[in-house]
Formats: C-alpha cells, structure tokens, sequence
C-alpha cells in the first residue's frame, strides 16, 4: 500500500506479499534444481548405457573364445587318445619281438650268427637273380625248355608263339579221348588210368609239352584247363601269370595236366572268360580243342544239343574274348561236328592268329 507523508511516497508490503514472494522463490529454485538433476541423470544413462554395451560385447566374445576352447579341447582329447593307442600298439610289439629274441637265445642262436646266415643267404640269392638275368638276356626269344619228337624231327607249324603274356587253353572234356563217338563212350566206361593213356588224349599232352618249350624264356604263361567248367591247370594259381623262366614250375604245370582224366562237356564260354580274368590281358591265346561247345556258361536244359545249337553257343562264347588278341587253334578234329574247322579258321583270321589240325603223329 502506498503512502504519502512529507513529501515522500512510502510503500508497506502485507504478510500475504511476502509469502507469495517467497514460494515463488522457492519454486524457481526447485526447477532450476529439477532441471539439473534431469540434464544429470541423462548423462549418467548415457554413460551406463555405453559401458552396459562394452560389457555385453565382452561377453560375446569371452562365449566364442569359450567354444573355441572347447573345440581344441576336444581335438586335443581325441589326439591323445590315438596317440595312447599307438603306445600301446608299440608296446605290444616291443614285446612280442622281445619275446622272440628271447626264444631265439634260448634256442641257442645268436645274434651276430644269425646276421651273417642272412647275409650268406642273401648274397647267395642276389647272385642267382643275377644269373637268371643273365640267362634270359642271352635266350630272350629261344625256348625255356627241350622237346624232341620222334626222330628228332624240326616242326615247321606257323604257330605265333611271341608275346610277353601268353594263355593256353586246354579242352578236358570226354571228346579228347578219341576221334570218334563210338570210341569215348567206350573209353569212359574204362578205367580211368586208362582213359588217360587214349592216344588222342596223349597227343594233347605231347603238345602242352612242345607249345611249353617253345615258349620265350623272358615271357609270362598260363594254362587253363576247361570242360563244363574253366580253372588254372596248377592249382592256387587261378587269374595269376607264371614265369616261363621257372622251369620247376612249368614242368609242375604239365604233371598236373597228366593227373587229368578227361570228361563232361564243353563250355569256350567259361575259358574264355576265365582268360579275361588274367591281369594284365595276355597278347596271345593258344587253344587246343577238338570241336564246337557243348553248352554255354551253364549247362543246357536237354541232354542232346544239335549242330545249329554248338554254333550259336559257340559264337556266344566268342564275344568274352579280350579284344586285339590273336587266337591260335590247335583242332583236332571229331566226327559229326563239320562247322567247327571252318569257325576256328575264321576266329584265327579274325584274330590274325593261327589255325592248324595237325597229324595225329604230331608233335
């Protein structure tokens, strides 16, 4: 309220002025306050925020590098694992070894003796191959082994006997004991040593032996006997080469032919697939037979088979022969069978091979 007095103008404040004054102040004060706790706590957010987001990444990359630890841990584990194995597989050996030494002494041997018999033995071995080398640098191309014929007679054949793998296949069936039927159904009612000494069957031997001797003494051989069913000549020796140089062996071969008794039928199908079995494929194939097959792979459901059915099963068998490999034949012709010389002629010009019936006289 306003007053004058002497001149002068006076101004008096009631109670209720000075409070509204007073709680105005302390409302602005109270927002200036609000205001920086506000511009406070948005600061302070902010800053936990940031590090909350440092904090999470930390974690992220701690639980990769946990599962990588993991992960090697694993690799490790299974690495030790196998490494324990092969311990103890050593092990075991150490032992056994050690156990045979040790059976060894016991047995008197020792040491130093038993490497010089090695040696010896050795040595012994080295200069055989050398001269086995040698011998089949100075007969490359003659014959592994001597055949002489009666009267020492030179046979002019024009059978091609070259090659470094060479097959021969030999019919054993009941036809190879004679040239006519009337004849092998009396033969197989013999007795089987007998049998074996019919003169058609002794003529199939005899050439075994000279084919054998002309063979090139550096080359590789097989002989496949076949009826019904194919197998190598020397037993354990099936889908095998055999050296030509091994004469024991070759001589084995042609002992176990002459324990053979003829008999059953033919099937070219199963020898010439037994042919295709040899690996690597041979370079030539010399057959000894007597006429056109009696059956295929299996055997025929009646029990005859006419001329027309040994020609079908005859070109059949044909079609298992390894390609570009000449086919020399050696037919010894039966009665009642007139297509086979022709079709063995043609498989040999074919194959550009070799055909020939030979003599009964011969080798």
């Amino acid at each position: 309220m306003a007053r004058k007095k002497r001149g002068f103008t006076t101004f008096s404040l009631s109670f209720l002025d000075i409070m509204s004054c007073g709680f105005g102040a302390v409302v602005l004060v109270f927002l200036i306050i609000d205001h920086s706790i506000e511009v406070q706590s948005k600061e302070l957010n902010q800053d936990l925020l940031s590090e909350v987001n440092l904090l999470e990444e930390d974690i992220t990359d701690g639980e990769e590098g946990l599962v990588r630890l993991r992960n090697t841990l694993s690799d490790i584990d299974l690495q030790m694992v196998e490494a324990q194995g092969r311990a103890s597989r050593i092990n075991e050996q150490i032992a056994e070894y050690e156990a045979l030494i040790a059976g060894l002494r016991d047995e008197g041997f020792t040491e130093r003796e038993d490497i010089e018999q090695i040696k010896a033995e050795i040595r012994s071995l080295e200069e055989e191959v050398k001269k086995l080398q040698e011998a089949a640098r100075e007969n490359s191309g003659r014959s592994a082994r001597s055949f002489t014929g009666d009267g020492n007679r030179q046979y002019l054949t024009g059978l091609n006997l070259g090659g470094k793998y060479i097959a021969l296949l030999v019919d054993v069936s009941s036809s190879m004991l004679a040239d006519r039927l009337v004849n092998i159904i009396r033969l197989r009612n013999m007795d089987p040593s007998i049998q074996r000494k019919a003169d058609k069957w002794s003529r199939a031997l005899n050439t075994v032996d000279w084919l054998s001797a002309q063979l090139p003494a550096s080359s590789y051989y097989q002989v496949i006997t076949f009826n019904t069913e194919a197998s190598a000549a020397l037993p354990g020796t099936d889908g095998k080469w055999l050296e030509v140089a091994n004469q024991k062996q070759l001589e084995s071969v042609t002992g176990e032919l002459r324990k053979l008794t003829p008999s059953g039928g033919t099937s070219l199908f199963n020898a010439f697939a037994e042919v295709s079995k040899l690996s690597p494929a041979p370079d030539n194939i010399i057959l000894i037979t007597d006429g056109l097959p009696t059956q295929g792979a299996t055997a025929p459901r009646g029990s005859k088979v006419s001329g027309k059915q040994r020609l079908e099963l005859y070109r059949q068998a044909i079609k298992q022969l390894p390609r570009n490999v000449p086919v020399n034949i050696i037919l010894a012709p039966m009665e009642g069978d007139p297509m086979a010389a022709s079709e063995f002629w043609q498989l040999a010009q074919a194959t550009k091979g070799s055909f020939m019936s030979p003599s009964k006289d011969w080798p």
